[in-house]
């Protein structure tokens, strides 16, 4: 009989239960792992073997079950906890993986490592999100979209957290917390989810004239964007660059998409939030997997520090833009979403953005809204997150090694080595040491400050109306209609009538037209009078908070509509065929096969699910049926010939639904000479109705080209103008 020496206290054991080897247990990896179960035996958070996962432990078989089943406890237990608080605001997102490039170094502007070295690709995470709803609710609401971009650079995490519009509700964080228990639902009946028509919103807006500028783009078309890949992203602050001489100039940061700025109709909004309430984030998915890489350009705005003070608003203002006429966006670099994630909760859902992650050659300003949401970002991923570790989960670890003295708290991974954990220190050598600021370590801009402490605005705040008649006067004729709409739509929901009259004393500030087309869908007359301002000073001079009204210095900025985006090209655009059996083969796959070439996404729409046969005998795939989609999913519709699928298209009501609804909402519309007759069937074919954006012809390459270039314009808004379609 052998001798056999006791295991260690502390002896790893592998997976059967045996001792590990001492050369295991020097290569034991305590970092976050990324697991594939696949081929895999089921075991414990600890490791133990399950060789029963369907079954709890009992006293007999249909006996009670017993408290010490431990893989039962640890599973239900993981499970009642695996879900974390969902973000206050921006809970509804979507998140992707991608690089980021700069084009030529930016050193005399800044020495931040990731924008001054055009060979090096750095990673990033993006994340898309509404602001108001919860995680369930729809994609299409009217709202601000989030964008936040998490750059992992050799210096550092960087987060870019902004949004699709430039601008915001409030100047100082104060105020947050009001403008969101405004907007979410109201708090004694917690309705509506995911919308800002209601009264407690818009009492809240119509005594802050500041957010006059903000309401104008919300209740624009950049409010219901069409995809996540086509809309912008801001900054919204002003921030600083810093250069390796200490130098500081102020910077504005914009995205731009290579595929344009385009939105949706606000009717066509509501009925996709039914038909596809994950219409977004499907759309960002599929795309990705696709291949079809969403792409935007990083530009900035810059403005040396010696001219702080020659603009008609404060560069410090969040409420307020750089007109691109007095300041060119210059296009520095590119950003490529190339990987979806693995897997949501653990990346999308447990990353955590804030304002306050920046890297050496980034500074702040003394924006008193971003000066808040410097607190509020860590104090909020602390409760959400479990704790001060957070950045530690995989999808907040920087790349570069992380080397401080602070240890312990919940969920803590790292396991530092040594006693010193406290600085200066000589029982640890001194480690870890303090970077010198000439090998690249960060520090603030020195800035003079010299003032009382107060609690008050400065006087270049004041200015709340310019701004917003700039965005106005900037807007296309359809542009202007839709915001029309919009208000009247958000303020008939309003059942507070002070509530309208203010709100429509405040557009009259803005636009004459605008005030006088919303009162008359409210069936109220525009009050006359001063807005109501919010302020009180402090030192009780009241002309200190009064509102300035005046005309923009500048009275036109293009980059303001979206009518003057890019329209050269139909990349991603969705395109529905509408087919039947018969179809002619020639008339579809000639169309189809350049659409696609073009780079569009072509589906085949028919009755039913399956198989249809063409003329000529062939089989074609069908990819939805009328019953499992509809045609605001699409960007354009195309009717092929062949006698037998236009008698059958001419008869099924759900086919002439779909075209009178792609008309209703202004989309380009094409049909085979042969298939007229399905264009008489419908409601726009027996009207005097206007024809652009509709093609008919009998020879498929002709039309192809001609299709092609009408899918190019996105929308034909003039549509709006006659009578509408009763889709």
């Amino acid at each position: 009989m052998t001798d056999k020496k006791p295991l260690a206290k502390n002896s790893p054991k592998n997976n059967t239960g045996k001792q590990a080897s001492s050369e295991t247990a020097k290569t034991i990896d305590l970092q976050p792992q990324t697991i594939d179960a696949t081929d895999q035996t089921m075991n414990t958070n600890q490791g133990t073997l399950i060789n029963d996962d369907m079954n709890t432990l009992k006293a007999g078989d249909r006996g009670p079950s017993l408290l010490e089943d431990f893989i039962f406890r640890e599973k239900m237990t993981h499970f009642d906890h695996e879900r974390i608080p969902e973000r206050v605001v921006h809970a509804r997102g979507v998140g992707a993986h991608g690089v980021f490039r700069v084009y030529e170094s930016q050193a005399d502007l800044t020495k931040a490592g990731f924008l001054n070295d055009p060979s090096r690709e750095t990673p990033v995470f993006v994340r898309f999100s509404t602001v108001a709803g919860n995680r369930g609710s729809t994609d299409l609401a009217r709202d601000v979209r989030g964008f936040a971009v998490k750059f992992y650079t050799q210096e550092g995490n960087f987060d870019l957290v902004g949004n699709n519009m430039p601008v915001f509700f409030i100047q100082d964080a104060m105020k947050f917390p009001d403008l969101i228990h405004a907007a979410k639902p109201e708090p004694d009946n917690e309705i509506p989810q995911a919308a800002t028509a209601h009264d407690t919103f818009w009492d809240f807006i119509s005594l802050m004239p500041e957010s006059t500028h903000m309401i104008m783009w919300a209740m624009s078309d950049r409010a219901i964007p069409r995809s996540l890949r086509m809309m912008e992203g801001f900054g919204v602050h002003t921030f600083r660059f810093i250069n390796e001489a200490g130098q500081s100039h102020f910077v504005k940061f914009h995205w731009k998409p290579l595929l344009g700025v385009h939105s949706v109709a606000w009717n066509e909004a509501l009925k996709i939030s039914g038909m596809d309430p994950d219409f977004h984030r499907r759309d960002l998915w599929n795309a990705i997997e696709s291949g079809n890489y969403p792409e935007w350009e990083l530009g900035i705005q810059v403005v040396a520090e010696a001219d702080e003070h020659k603009f008609d608003f404060d560069l410090l203002d969040p409420t307020k833009i750089i007109p691109e006429e007095s300041v060119p966006v210059q296009r520095i670099g590119r950003l490529t979403l190339n990987r979806n994630t693995d897997n949501y909760f653990a990346e999308t859902e447990q990353v955590a953005f804030h304002v306050g992650n920046i890297v050496p050659g980034i500074d702040f300003t003394d924006d008193p809204l971003m000066q808040g949401r410097l607190f509020s970002y860590t104090d909020t991923q602390l409760i959400r997150l479990g704790g001060p570790n957070f950045h530690e989960i995989p999808i907040n670890r920087p790349i570069v090694p992380v080397y401080n003295n602070q240890r312990d708290g919940f969920m803590r991974q790292t396991i530092n080595k040594g006693k010193a954990n406290y600085s200066p220190n000589s029982l640890g050598g001194g480690c870890p040491y303090q970077a010198m600021i000439k090998n690249g370590g960060f520090n603030s801009f020195p800035e003079r400050v010299d003032a009382n402490k107060v609690r008050q605005r400065s006087r270049s705040f004041m200015d709340h109306f310019s701004q917003a008649k700039l965005f106005w006067y900037s807007q296309s004729d359809y542009e202007k209609n839709h915001i029309i709409d919009a208000l009247s739509f958000e303020l008939g929901k309003v059942q507070s009538k002070v509530v309208r009259e203010r709100m429509l004393r405040t557009l009259a500030h803005v636009n004459d037209r605008l005030a006088s087309a919303v009162a008359f869908a409210l069936g109220l007359p525009v009050p006359e009078g001063p807005v109501v301002n919010e302020g009180r000073p402090a030192d009780g001079n009241p002309k200190h908070y009064e509102s300035i009204v005046r005309e923009p210095d500048v009275k036109f900025s293009a980059a303001l509509s979206m009518a003057n985006t890019i329209k050269d090209n139909i990349l991603t655009r969705q395109i529905a065929v509408l087919a039947s059996n018969g179809v002619s083969a020639t008339s579809l796959n000639t169309v189809k096969k350049q659409l696609s070439g073009a780079g569009a996404i072509v589906e085949v729409i028919a009755p039913r699910q399956g198989f249809i046969q063409t003329a000529e005998g062939d089989a074609i795939e069908v990819d939805k049926s009328f019953l499992t989609t509809a045609s605001v999913l699409y960007d354009a519709v195309y009717v092929p010939g062949g006698a037998n699928s236009v008698i059958a298209l001419e008869q099924e009501p759900d086919a002439i639904h779909f075209l009178n609804e792609a008309w209703r909402h202004c989309k380009a519309i094409a049909f085979d000479a042969d298939a007229e007759p399905i264009l008489k069937a419908t409601y726009f074919g027996q009207q005097a109705a206007p024809t652009e954006g509709l093609i008919i012809n009998n020879d498929a390459n002709l039309l192809a080209d001609q299709f092609i270039q009408a899918v190019q314009q996105h929308r034909f808004w003039d549509r709006e103008l006659t009578r509408k379609v009763p889709a």
